[in-house]
């Protein structure tokens, strides 16, 4: 009996293993003491802004958005999936002034594009957000499986790391995996976004090992720093 029941324990394991996604780069961002302006400021720049219903149909986005399609057809198979995907994640890593193929890289690395991902370490969702982020800048009665929310979150704590880190982005996606000072995360995201992304300055830069920082926001899109944080209006535009 002891033996039947240690092998049931074991298959109980191995079957929970299963069921919680995890992606052998997923990280955890660490939970620091923030003071109370940059957790404002946080917590404006997650406000919920939908896409203005014909987001999608612009000429530029809707091209980005049936390239990259192509490439996660392998590894989303239902298309609608895909284009919702990608059309949040454009207009929410534009709103918060970070490059859409740089998003691209982080979900690949951290959920591998699972949306019902859990880490070892509890992060939840496309760009693995700790659940402690809700009760710092957020509400506990936010899903961070909910796919704008985790990725407002995720590109609002990815720009809030940058900031800190002066634009650096080894240390800042050193912070958002937490293993700040390790460059093996660092250096597996930039050689995603080449997998992704397009020709563009930032691409280039990523070739070479460490891109440029981004560029400041621009007409509606202005920062308004608080503390080393910011907010965003909803209808940012680089």
């Amino acid at each position: 009996m002891t033996a039947m029941l240690r092998t049931l324990a074991l298959v109980v394991a191995l079957a929970l293993a299963c069921v919680v996604a995890t992606d052998a780069r997923a990280g955890a961002q660490v939970e620091e003491q923030l003071s109370s302006s940059v957790i404002n400021g946080l917590a404006k720049s997650i406000a919920d802004f939908p896409p203005p219903a014909n987001y999608s149909a612009q000429p530029a986005v809707r091209a980005w958005i049936d390239d990259m399609s192509k490439r996660l057809a392998s590894r989303i198979s239902d298309p609608m999936t895909r284009r919702d995907l990608l059309e949040t994640v454009h207009y929410e890593a534009t709103r918060a002034g970070l490059d859409p193929q740089l998003v691209l890289a982080v979900i690949h690395h951290e959920s591998g594009f699972r949306k019902y991902a859990v880490s070892i370490a509890g992060a939840r969702g496309y760009m693995q957000v700790m659940p402690f982020w809700r009760k710092l800048i957020g509400s506990s009665g936010q899903n961070l499986f909910s796919l704008r929310t985790n990725l407002r979150y995720g590109c609002t704590i990815l720009r809030y790391y940058l900031d800190r880190e002066n634009g650096d982005y080894f240390r800042a996606l050193g912070r958002y995996n937490g293993s700040l000072g390790r460059p093996e995360y660092p250096k597996a995201v930039m050689a995603a976004m080449s997998r992704y992304a397009p020709e563009t300055p930032i691409r280039a830069a990523a070739a070479k090992g460490r891109p440029e920082p981004p560029a400041p926001l621009q007409g509606e899109a202005r920062e308004a720093r608080i503390g080393g944080a910011f907010t965003l209006t909803p209808t940012a535009a680089r």
